[in-house]
């Protein structure tokens, strides 16, 4: 029965239903005066709220969606206001949708169905903006979705309320910044100019007199937004990014241009990189360049042939060349392409030889870029022989871009042989291991390095080679601190080592609930690694709901730990899936604190815990596993 509706004991929890359980039917409907008096969780929302008067004429009707439960409430006129409906028929209410002139605008949602909201999203004429509440507490942690427009709005407001939080949660976070393909220089600047922003916001904000109180947001000011092509400055993917953004705020009836400066586009939202500009005296009211499109390819040209802002009219003609190249590229297919590939190539080559210092660096190492991954994909056959004739004009005068042209030219052979018809795998994988240690032996202290010795790690380890693969790891560890790979190398040292010793393992599961294999103590505990993108885990998860049916009574417990970037993909999953044991997540996937404590590399993986809490196996199959409970829940 609906028994009633009542307010969530929390205070951030305001106004959440809970259908009662113990009947199919909803027989007993709340009033109209009670589901109007639930509000939204979050402020600000703009929605239909009749007066009490008003209320009185209101009607609740049961609601009339397959396959949901719930009530909707409407006015005399026969307009949605309200509709809160329980979508998994477990009798607790997980949508709480409010609507203004008969249009949903606003929803808070309980997608992982245990009586709190976690998400809460702006929808029809109130905008995009769709925001993750992990904690469920009311406050948004960060934006599934939000537009330009809407970042800059919320930046407007982050002034205007003083609020860290709120402009904090608009920054490209550290796990979006390795999706987007940088080179590792780019990243690690752009990481730096990330945390200054995020550093800097507080004082900013206080110092600043233009954004007042009384301060209203109007619009967006930019143009269209513009396509970093992958190859440029050694990036991997193409990338989607405003430039030159700015907020139009109006005050006590006064104008002006706040700058918002890049954004880029990461999934369904855009992300802000760095401070609002102009606020304080001394600051220029717009730059003249964006962060990525640095130099504009129009720029007039003076009248002794040199392109104003340092730019020849040879270069100018270059980037011309180089644009048409890559716009036609992006439509082209077959073997249009091959040829559209050489003549990118061939533009790049000349760009290296026109320019000097940093300039050529960067044209440099996205011609290496741009060739490798052109031969890996089978459109340039002739590109490895380019890039082998390239790196040996830099051999001598600047050894460490050769070592990145060298890389690269190394990976466009190996994937060239792995695309031969008649490939035979094992000794192209002994080639490649070859190169990688000679790659190694030759540039030590070359960023690429690093990654060289991870793979030439994992294929010792694969081989069951743990001294060799050790050492490699650790000499990671060593030479190269502060890289990402770093980490991964000392969770690997430790899973190596891990049998006979205690496991450790903390987190947050999908629910919210703290997680601690320690606390399984007298269970034999399977500990699996996985992503929703992974084939292989969803068949081991087959394998394990069985396994847990079966010898749950005798001892047997399972702890699931996502590694998808975001946590709502692996939400998704599991409303299917259903799993009945624990799943924790942490955002950055391959490389959250989660996986690099133990040097996940691969997946599945799956750890097998004994009664006492010390690791069994560090890598069994799902097929292994039933012999080995057999064995130890007698």
């Amino acid at each position: 029965m609906f028994q009633a509706i009542r307010r969530f004991a929390g205070a951030a929890s305001v106004g959440l239903l809970i259908l009662a359980s113990g009947s199919d039917v909803l027989a007993a409907k709340p009033s109209a005066a009670a589901a109007l008096a639930l509000k939204p969780l979050q402020r600000e929302i703009e929605y239909d709220r009749p007066t009490a008067e008003e209320a009185k004429s209101c009607t609740v009707r049961s609601a009339t969606e397959k396959g949901v439960k719930g009530w909707e409430v409407f006015d005399s006129a026969g307009r949605l206001l309200r509709r809160f409906l329980d979508t998994n028929i477990d009798n607790k209410v997980d949508l709480w949708c409010y609507f203004q002139n008969g249009i949903e605008i606003y929803r808070d949602v309980d997608s992982d169905f245990n009586g709190k909201a976690d998400q809460h999203r702006w929808l029809g004429t109130s905008g995009t903006r769709w925001g993750i509440d992990a904690n469920e507490e009311g406050h948004i942690q960060k934006w599934k979705a939000i537009s330009a427009e809407e970042v800059t709005e919320e930046v407007v407001n982050a002034l205007k309320n003083r609020n860290v939080e709120q402009f904090r949660r608009l920054l490209l976070s550290p796990a979006e910044l390795k999706q987007l393909g940088l080179s590792q220089k780019k990243e690690r600047e752009l990481g730096q100019k990330i945390s200054a922003a995020e550093a800097g916001f507080k004082a900013l904000a206080s110092r600043q007199n233009k954004i007042k109180k009384n301060s209203q947001w109007v619009h967006f000011g930019g143009t269209r937004p513009g396509v970093v092509p992958a190859g440029q400055d050694g990036s991997t993917r193409d990338l989607t990014v405003y430039e030159n953004v700015a907020a139009v705020v109006e005050t006590d009836g006064k104008h002006q241009q706040v700058v918002i400066g890049t954004l880029i586009h990461v999934g369904q939202a855009w992300r802000l990189i760095d401070l609002p500009g102009n606020l304080l005296e001394g600051q220029a009211d717009l730059a003249d360049a964006g962060y990525f499109f640095q130099a504009s390819l129009s720029t007039p040209v003076d009248v002794e042939g040199s392109a104003v802002g340092g730019l020849s009219e040879e270069t100018q003609k270059l980037l011309t060349a180089l644009e048409d190249a890559d716009k036609s590229l992006a439509v082209a297919t077959g073997a249009k392409r091959a040829k559209l590939q050489i003549l990118r190539a061939d533009v790049l080559f000349k760009l290296v030889a026109a320019t000097q210092g940093e300039e050529r660096e960067n044209w440099s190492k996205q011609l290496a870029d741009i060739v490798s991954a052109a031969v890996q994909t089978g459109e340039y056959p002739g590109g490895e022989k380019r890039l082998q004739t390239f790196y040996k004009q830099l051999e001598k005068d600047d050894h460490e871009l050769a070592a990145y042209v060298k890389f690269r030219y190394l990976s466009a052979g190996y994937g060239k042989s792995l695309q031969a018809a008649d490939a035979d795998f094992a000794k192209v994988q002994e080639k490649w291991l070859e190169d990688l240690e000679t790659f190694v032996e030759d540039f030590p202290q070359a960023e690429d390095s690093a990654e060289a010795m991870l793979q030439l790690a994992l294929a010792e380890e694969f081989a069951g080679q743990d001294k060799k693969a050790i050492a490699w790891y650790a000499r990671i560890v060593q030479d190269f601190p502060k890289q990402s790979q770093a980490a991964k190398s000392a969770g690997a040292i430790r899973r190596i080592e891990s049998v006979g010793k205690k496991m450790k393992l903390r987190g947050v599961s999908a629910t919210g609930k703290p997680v601690d294999v320690a606390s399984y103590a007298g269970k034999m505990v399977v500990i699996h690694y996985w992503a929703t993108w992974c084939g292989p885990c969803k068949e081991d998860m087959q394998i394990l709901k069985q396994l847990q049916t079966k010898y749950a009574r005798r001892g047997l417990a399972i702890i699931g730990v996502n590694l998808d970037n975001q946590k709502q993909e692996m939400i998704d999953f599991l409303r299917t899936a259903k799993l009945p044991w624990h799943n924790l997540h942490e955002e950055g996937g391959l490389d959250s604190r989660l996986a690099n404590e133990m040097g996940i590399l691969t997946l599945p993986t799956t750890i097998l815990v004994d009664k006492k809490g010390n690791v069994v196996s560090r890598n069994i199959q799902a097929a292994e596993l039933e012999g080995e409970l057999k064995k130890r829940l007698r």
